[in-house]
């Protein structure tokens, strides 16, 4: 994960971030983080989850998964 995360940090402007990204990860795990951050936002709203889910049209466990995410996040 630390070599992950310095190949990232080390991007130095959001073209050479997002060219990183591009070359890591295929359009659909794009996708599926681009979720996971509405997700997040969503939930800090206060939207219930039920809500997001159908929203974004992905499954409840998803939700509930970026629920507890959120909760270790404020957590740091």
């Amino acid at each position: 994960m630390k070599d992950l995360v310095q190949f990232l940090t080390e991007a130095g402007d959001d073209v050479v971030l997002e060219k990183r990204l591009k070359a890591l990860l295929t359009p659909k795990e794009i996708n599926e983080m681009q979720h996971r951050l509405q997700i997040l936002s969503l939930l800090e709203q206060g939207v219930p989850q039920r809500d997001i889910a159908k929203q974004l049209g992905v499954g409840i466990a998803t939700v509930t998964r970026g629920s507890r995410a959120l909760k270790e996040l404020k957590e740091i």
